[in-house]
């Protein structure tokens, strides 16, 4: 048997080694030199690195425009540390396609050439924004970077060190005081404008992300509210692409396979999808052209891709964790989830959805269940699980909420709240715990506490539920669900929703 590599002598990805990389990986052979800075990304993580960069870099491969090229800003505590390990790969980094045949498909990606955080200082972010050549910023900030609060100041404010204020920033801060800042600076400038594209799993995402920053600059100045309402264009997306943590299994993939070493590999799905409207104020790359459906309203996509791809993660995830399973193409292949996923998506959500030209609806969500059974993903249920008070009022309640309006079916809805219910009352049905992640999490695991005795006592959470406590059409099948959990089990409700009890 042939000695393992000895991965410790392997040369680390960086711009010197593409030329002698084998010819069967895929590397960008544009001069990556010759390229400005047009984008400034604020939330470098796994999915931006998968999804937008790469559509970004394709565009790069057909030349000969070399004005795209993004900056990265980091708005979370690990940023630095991601960085700093980037700087010494050139930026450069591995995607890795995980096929359900069981085979692989890795291409290096070069679209990203810098990376700020804090510890750059506030004044690199705020010049890159204002920068002429920048004339997109996007955003993978989440959900919660969207919500504006009064506390705070702007980025290179005196008092100010490099970590920010004092008193820290609110997570929105994170972005909207550099762009601001940057946007006071283009006005003075006389730079013009530029377009923000929000690539967050929010509907109307583009309308969502100007007006936040229109009430954090109403806080702070408000003398530019006008001409950013008259500069700056804010067109919505809708992504999609199932992107699962690395493991150290992949960066050694990368040093067996390819003989080098890639710390900040990142994994996906083969499935990409990127819907985008068309309004921008200061030009965009050739995205038509590598796989970008450019549409003049995104809305009907984001709806469609936010109830039937992140809704039907909803719907699998908290069952599986209650029977004991750990990833989500283990929970898709049981038969009974498979089948309460089916009849989520043809009877409660497909019915919400508005037609779109040339797509069958059905089939789509379909397909949805075909790629989250790929198991070469291995994509934890514990990552789906976490953030529920923030996802399931965007994915799941939606659909519930358009269903009694039409007077439609809501019980697989009501069934999976009754099994978000259960799992955070903190064990599977083995005994085994269960971490709970949500920013709710004291007020949630309390009312799951008392619902044995008081069984809406979980959907009484106006925060997150709104009303729907006093809607006997969601609550009757609700509680009734949550008997049955918690006295037959989460298999026995599954089982009687198969058979249409």
């Amino acid at each position: 048997m042939a000695a393992p590599p000895d991965r410790s002598r392997a040369p680390r990805l960086n711009q010197a080694l593409l030329p002698q990389l084998p010819a069967a990986l895929d590397v960008p052979r544009y001069d990556r030199a010759e390229l400005a800075t047009g984008i400034v990304h604020f939330g470098v993580g796994h999915f931006h690195r998968a999804h937008q960069a790469v559509y970004v870099d394709r565009a790069l491969r057909l030349g000969p425009a070399r004005e795209w090229a993004i900056c990265g800003v980091g708005v979370t505590g690990s940023s630095p540390f991601k960085a700093a390990g980037l700087a010494q790969q050139d930026y450069l980094y591995t995607v890795k396609q995980k096929l359900p045949s069981g085979e692989d498909r890795s291409q290096v990606i070069g679209s990203i050439t810098g990376y700020l955080t804090a510890a750059n200082g506030p004044a690199a972010i705020i010049a890159q924004v204002a920068n002429p050549t920048t004339r997109i910023v996007s955003l993978t900030v989440t959900e919660a970077g969207y919500e504006v609060q009064a506390r705070g100041g702007l980025l290179g404010d005196a008092g100010e060190g490099a970590e920010g204020p004092k008193n820290g920033y609110p997570p929105s801060a994170a972005w909207m005081a550099p762009l601001l800042r940057g946007l006071q600076l283009r006005r003075s400038n006389g730079y013009g404008g530029l377009s923000v594209v929000s690539c967050d799993n929010i509907q109307a995402n583009g309308r969502v992300a100007r007006s936040a920053l229109l009430d954090f600059a109403k806080l702070h100045d408000g003398a530019m509210v006008p001409w950013i309402e008259e500069e700056v264009a804010f067109p919505s997306s809708m992504v999609d692409r199932v992107v699962p943590g690395t493991t150290a299994a992949d960066i050694a993939y990368l040093n067996d396979q390819f003989g080098y070493v890639d710390d900040w590999p990142v994994t996906c799905e083969p499935f990409s999808e990127w819907v985008l409207e068309d309004v921008f104020v200061a030009g965009r790359p050739r995205w038509e052209e590598v796989g970008v459906e450019m549409v003049s309203n995104v809305e009907p996509y984001e709806a469609m891709k936010l109830r039937l791809a992140n809704g039907t993660h909803q719907v699998v995830c908290y069952f599986g964790v209650l029977l004991g399973y750990s990833y989500v193409h283990e929970a898709i292949a049981d038969p009974d989830i498979c089948a309460l996923v089916t009849r989520y998506i043809v009877e409660e959500a497909v019915p919400t959805l508005a037609p779109i030209a040339g797509t069958d609806l059905v089939q789509w969500g379909l397909t949805v269940i075909e790629r989250f059974g790929n198991p070469q993903l291995q994509d934890p249920l514990a990552r789906i699980c976490e953030q529920a008070s923030v996802r399931l009022p965007k994915f799941l309640l939606p659909v519930v909420v358009d269903q009694l309006g039409r007077r439609g079916p809501v019980t697989v809805c009501a069934a999976v709240i009754a099994s978000w219910a259960r799992y955070v009352e903190g064990k599977d049905e083995s005994g085994k715990p269960i971490e709970i992640r949500d920013p709710l999490k004291e007020n949630l695991i309390a009312a799951a506490s008392r619902q044995h005795s008081h069984p809406t006592a979980f959907i009484e959470n106006v925060a997150v539920f709104g009303n729907l406590a006093k809607a006997a059409e969601f609550s009757a099948p609700f509680v009734e669900a949550l008997a049955i959990i918690h006295g037959q089990g989460a298999r026995a409700l599954l089982q009687r929703l198969a058979a249409r009890d």
